[in-house]
């Protein structure tokens, strides 16, 4: 199977320690319809910012590259190596 590109909008919250964490993921059509999402998700009462970012592997394989970080909104983390 060819490797395909997943992008996704992921939003953040704060825990009650105040730490930021990662809300649930929405699968998107395209990159920029990732982008428009994150910024949605962004302003949701609640988050505390969202970022963009897409993938691409072989989903037969479960094998993917790390994500590229298409675009960030608000207060996300710095490191984001475990999406």
């Amino acid at each position: 199977m060819p490797d395909v590109t997943y992008y996704v909008a992921l939003p953040f919250l704060q825990d009650d320690a105040g730490s930021p964490v990662a809300g649930a993921a929405e699968e998107c059509q395209s990159s920029s319809g990732a982008i428009r999402r994150a910024e949605v998700l962004s302003r949701v009462p609640g988050s505390i910012g969202a970022v963009a970012f897409s993938r691409t592997g072989d989903p037969m394989m479960g094998e993917f590259s790390d994500a590229q970080v298409i675009q960030k909104f608000g207060d996300v983390p710095g490191d984001l190596s475990g999406l």
